[in-house]
């Protein structure tokens, strides 16, 4: 299994827009094969002690293997979304994790 967490930072004040794109997205990447997990999350309030900030958001994904992910990269969605977003996006890392 390969875990994946993107952080996503939008420009300022965009994060509620850039969700709403993103959820539009989701059933998509769902249904791709291998996805075991796709959805995002933000900082819980009065929680933890650190944040990532208002305008950012944590994608939390799973996937089977490691072709999936490629497949996932370069599904078609994926470089639509890409494209509809990129205004809206500040800057992004993604981390690719694989069970300890």
């Amino acid at each position: 299994m390969i875990h994946v967490l993107a952080i996503i930072t939008a420009k300022p004040g965009k994060r509620a827009e850039l969700l709403e794109k993103f959820h539009g997205n989701m059933p998509t990447v769902r249904a791709e094969a291998g996805c075991i997990e796709y959805g995002p999350a933000v900082d819980a309030d009065g929680l933890g002690s650190a944040t990532f900030g208002p305008d950012s958001f944590v994608v939390i994904e799973k996937w089977a293997s490691r072709e999936a992910l490629a497949a996932h990269a370069k599904a078609p969605h994926m470089t639509a979304y890409a494209a509809t977003t990129q205004d809206l996006v500040a800057s992004r890392a993604i981390h690719v994790l694989q069970p300890a």
